[in-house]
């Protein structure tokens, strides 16, 4: 493999039960390198439940196989119930406290933290890392840099917090940040609080949520820690023609949600990619004898984006069945166990069929790009 690596950077955006398809991403990755043990992404970046999955590679940053293969079997394996509480009794109090407080909020002056309770996932994080192998990683070389991004209710921020080798440098711009941190669970839980689904995570002095709100620049992290290649493995089609046809039925909740959570984990990576790569056009034309006397500083990133071939809000709608009968009955109220409430679905369907066949749209879709894969990576 190349030695140029030792500034790859993988960017794993969010996408709540979407993010299996990134476990299916790297196990194809893997068995194209010559080595799978070494770590072909110096750089991780997460974001929501792909901060979760960047952190698991970070944590076994030492062997890349043994990372996957850990990713792959959480992901295989997964049920509703690893991640929040799916049990009738569970689900019946979150669902109580939201009407309590739509009937009676003006009196209780209390509001609802999350529709559902995700204690589960802070308990399976808890037992499947080991935050202290990361500096272990950091010193031994094979990891240069890990980031996850949380975004602040108080502030608007996106914040970046990352580990590190000691000559990255925290950074400032607008609205978002690179803050030097000790990663935890607790950093995992709010980068991966998706709004009114999870409860917000309090990290030092504030509040935060899902690390997808107010992202600006999804891919900025990355280059900030010094990448100079870029792996974008996506949650969702990153552009697609939808024919518009006439709507005669008001949307259901679920559709508004839906909606309103793929703007938030999609749209933003897409703008950003589109960006990034407007600039290395720009930058490709302009000789670097200009570029020095003008005092740019910009350089040129190349970037490879591996994304699903198939609607994944389609996918969600064969499988929504496999949820618990607690959560489809809560689910159903609000429209999301039609097709037309897929969206929503594709984001909490934390079932088995529905990760494992993710995993498997992942994998193909990688051995179909072999080519540009082994081409990045210098194979």
């Amino acid at each position: 493999m190349n030695a140029d690596n030792t500034r790859t950077a993988l960017v794993l955006p969010g996408g709540g039960a979407r993010a299996a398809y990134q476990a299916g991403v790297l196990a194809a990755i893997g068995e194209l390198l010559p080595d799978a043990t070494a770590n072909p992404f110096p750089i991780l970046c997460g974001t929501s439940a792909g901060a979760i999955n960047a952190a698991t590679l970070a944590c076994h940053a030492d062997n890349f196989r043994a990372a996957v293969e850990n990713l792959n079997d959480v992901w295989r394996n997964m049920r509703a119930h690893h991640v929040y509480r799916a049990d009738p009794l569970g689900v019946a109090a979150s669902g109580a406290r939201w009407l309590s407080s739509l009937a009676l909020g003006w009196f209780t002056r209390r509001s609802p933290r999350s529709l559902l309770d995700n204690e589960p996932l802070r308990q399976l994080l808890a037992q499947r890392l080991d935050f202290a192998n990361i500096d272990r990683c950091i010193a031994a070389g094979s990891l240069r840099a890990v980031c996850v991004t949380a975004s602040g209710y108080t502030s608007g921020h996106s914040v970046s917090f990352f580990q590190a080798r000691s000559e990255v440098e925290p950074w400032t711009r607008t609205h978002r940040f690179g803050s030097r941190d000790r990663l935890s669970v607790e950093h995992l839980m709010a980068s991966s609080a998706i709004p009114f689904v999870f409860p917000a995570i309090r990290l030092h002095r504030e509040w935060f949520g899902d690390g997808s709100m107010r992202q600006l620049a999804p891919v900025s992290p990355a280059i900030h820690l010094g990448a100079e290649k870029i792996l974008v493995i996506g949650a969702g089609r990153m552009s697609e023609r939808v024919e518009r046809r006439r709507g005669e039925a008001y949307p259901t909740l679920a559709q508004v949600a839906g909606h309103a959570l793929s703007s938030i984990f999609l749209d933003g990576l897409a703008v950003d990619i589109e960006r990034m790569q407007r600039i290395n056009r720009t930058l490709s034309v302009i000789p670097d004898e200009l570029k020095a006397q003008a005092g740019i500083a910009l350089r040129p990133i190349e970037t490879l984006v591996i994304a699903p071939s198939e609607r994944l809000d389609f996918l969600a709608a064969r499988h929504a069945r496999t949820l618990p009968r607690a959560v489809r009955l809560l689910l159903r109220g609000i429209g999301a166990m039609n097709r037309g409430g897929g969206a929503l679905t594709s984001y909490l369907l934390f079932e088995q069929p529905y990760t494992r066949a993710l995993i498997d749209l992942g994998y193909r879709d990688t051995h179909a790009r072999r080519d540009e894969v082994r081409a990045f990576l210098g194979i």
